[in-house]
């Protein structure tokens, strides 16, 4: 078996090569930061499986891809890069890393959201202007979270909500049962506006 990095730009090329360990799989490095899709079939050849950072893997491409078996996406988001279903129609396994940046994902979601409840940005920009600007801010601790979707991020944003004192509610496609958190029809997770009901109703 043997596998190549696709689009390991960065410093990639040298975490792969510092992480390989006796026995593993062959890998060859592949450092072009923009793959194109014509491009594929030609560097995937002779490939059993390769690492994926960012690369754009439509499925026409891909059916030219013979011999590959398997692709290891590293990052979030796979399906906007692929159709891991089309793949494996092909016989092309769509492999993600789980648990791959859900709390750097969900401490940023926490820290724009406080940022957007006391205004920092505006105070930011004001002191740099000159002025004191000033802002009452809002309070989070008690006020109700809405998650739509609870996967590996909402599950960490959902952790760190309640320890900062908030109710979190939340919907998602499968049914779950969490400590801590309520789940609940999207309809009342993510209600429309007042004004838009006063308006239609």
């Amino acid at each position: 078996m043997k596998g190549l990095f696709l689009d390991a730009v960065d410093d990639l090329a040298e975490v792969c090569q510092r992480v390989s360990r006796p026995g593993d799989p062959p890998v060859d490095i592949n450092e072009q930061a923009d793959v194109p899709a014509a491009d594929l079939p030609r560097l995937t050849a002779g490939y059993d499986f390769v690492f994926n950072d960012h690369t754009q893997m439509p499925t026409d491409a891909m059916a030219q891809c013979k011999g590959l078996k398997h692709i290891v996406f590293l990052g979030t988001g796979a399906r906007s890069y692929m159709n891991p279903e089309a793949l494996a129609d092909l016989g092309i396994a769509v492999h993600i890393i789980k648990g791959y940046g859900d709390t750097a994902v969900a401490e940023h979601t926490i820290a724009l959201m406080w940022a957007a409840a006391r205004g920092i940005a505006a105070m930011d920009s004001g002191m740099r202007a000159g002025n004191w600007f000033r802002t009452e801010g809002m309070e989070l601790t008690g006020k109700t979270l809405g998650l739509i979707g609870y996967g590996g991020i909402g599950a960490e944003v959902a952790r760190i909500a309640h320890g900062s004192g908030m109710q979190v509610q939340a919907w998602n496609r499968s049914p779950k049962q969490v400590a801590h958190v309520r789940f609940a029809d999207l309809d009342r997770v993510l209600p429309p506006p007042t004004c838009c009901r006063s308006i239609c109703c």
